[in-house]
């Protein structure tokens, strides 16, 4: 990879030990209940990520996706949308990692990608 790694910012749902498996593999992750914002809407946490430029994880695709095509119609920009099925964690963490050694800050910058192409 080249550029500056994604720093991530775990969605609600998201395995909370995944962030402590990221921070001790030197990647910068940061879960909701890190920083309390647990139960806020879909909007409120991805203009938390965006305002930090992190990259949300997330399972809630069917909210996320069309969140996504708003905020692009509407010339906002993020540090990206990463939407994953519910997976087990070693499947979650090995996809996180694939996506985390191929993929840069520019490159995630106002996009969207699926876990399922880190298999």
């Amino acid at each position: 990879m080249i550029g500056l790694p994604i720093r991530l910012y775990l969605d609600e749902h998201i395995w909370r030990g995944l962030t402590q498996r990221l921070r001790e593999k030197g990647y910068d992750a940061l879960h909701v209940c890190d920083v309390d914002r647990g139960g806020l809407s879909d909007e409120a946490q991805l203009e938390f990520a965006a305002q930090e430029g992190r990259a949300i994880l997330t399972y809630n695709i069917p909210d996320f996706s069309p969140l996504a095509r708003l905020w692009y119609e509407a010339g906002r920009n993020h540090a990206g949308i990463i939407l994953s099925n519910e997976i087990g964690h070693g499947e979650l963490l090995r996809r996180v990692l694939k996506l985390l050694e191929t993929v840069s800050a520019e490159e995630m910058k106002n996009s969207v990608r699926y876990l399922q192409e880190f298999k």
